[in-house]
């Protein structure tokens, strides 16, 4: 369990691509609002409503928690999956008996995946010039 002077709120860390989620915890009636919106409004798409929700519903803490999420960079998806990550990190820092369930589900892990660079002399990141004979 978490100190006693640091139950009033857990901070954690999210990351997805270029996305970053600074991810806040509290007691409260699970709540979850994402750069001062509700969780329905920010992701209007219930796929990536069930995605930030993840993490509590494998825990079973659905409705012990408010939540309140910073979240800025990258796009939808990957906004989507850095509030998991960090949610997941949060439960872990609150209790690390919830650990080995979410890391069996793959949520704790970092996606580091990201774009790769343009290259000089080169169209994209990897394709090259295309040859023409004439």
């Amino acid at each position: 369990m978490a100190k006693e002077q640091d139950t009033k709120h857990i901070r954690a860390l999210g990351r997805r691509k270029t996305a970053a989620a600074r991810v806040r915890l509290t007691k409260g009636a699970g709540i979850i609002t994402i750069n001062n919106k509700p969780l329905s409004e920010y992701f209007p798409i219930s796929f990536w409503q069930e995605k930030v929700e993840a993490p509590l519903q494998v825990v079973g803490k659905m409705k012990e928690f408010d939540i309140s999420v910073r979240v800025l960079g990258g796009g939808v998806n990957a906004q989507a999956e850095a509030v998991r990550h960090g949610i997941s990190r949060v439960l872990v820092k609150f209790n690390e008996e919830l650990k080995p369930v979410l890391k069996a589900e793959g949520f704790l892990t970092r996606d580091s995946r990201a774009r790769e660079r343009k290259k000089y002399g080169k169209h994209r990141a990897r394709r090259g010039h295309q040859w023409r004979k004439r």
